[in-house]
């Protein structure tokens, strides 16, 4: 869940909920005058000492969300092993001159995978990479574009390695 819906569901739970909704590293103030409120309205909001209006809660979410999508920026998801995620040695990589993050989401099965996709969309990745296993059920969950790594040198290797270990021993 991201932060703006942390908002908004805790501004429904109770006043202390969502007074402690904030990870913004944004002082009060500096996120009133990014938001458009007087800083005096945000802080009795925090406080409980006023319920915001309608308005005022849109305001905040739409700046929640704006700021959070600058922090984030666009990013593709890979969903892989760790063992395969840590040989990804760039993080960031520039496509139609636009620099894009990847992000990594780590899976040890069949189920982990398909959360992770499900959570890295609504994280906002642009595209999902992950296994050709798991893409078809993927593809039909996402409103993403998702496509498949195909480790054909990896597996090669791995054919050979086993080959050379087995015959090794025999």
């Amino acid at each position: 869940m991201n932060v703006a819906d942390k908002v908004i569901k805790s501004a429904f739970e109770s006043d202390e909920v969502f007074q402690k909704t904030q990870d913004l590293n944004l002082t009060a103030v500096d996120f009133a005058k990014k938001a458009n409120i007087p800083p005096s309205t945000l802080y009795k909001i925090l406080s409980g000492n006023r319920d915001p209006n309608i308005k005022t809660l849109r305001q905040i979410v739409k700046t929640i969300r704006d700021i959070k999508e600058s922090d984030s920026g666009e990013f593709i998801a890979v969903i892989a092993a760790r063992s395969v995620l840590d040989n990804i040695v760039e993080t960031k990589k520039k496509i139609g001159g636009r620099l894009v993050t990847i992000r990594e989401y780590s899976a040890t099965s069949m189920e982990d995978a398909i959360i992770s996709a499900v959570n890295a969309e609504r994280d906002g990745a642009k595209a999902l990479v992950c296994a050709p296993i798991v893409g078809p059920t993927v593809e039909k969950i996402l409103n993403i574009p998702v496509t498949t790594i195909a480790p054909k040198n990896s597996l090669i290797d791995a054919i050979e390695l086993f080959i050379v270990s087995f015959f090794q021993v025999c």
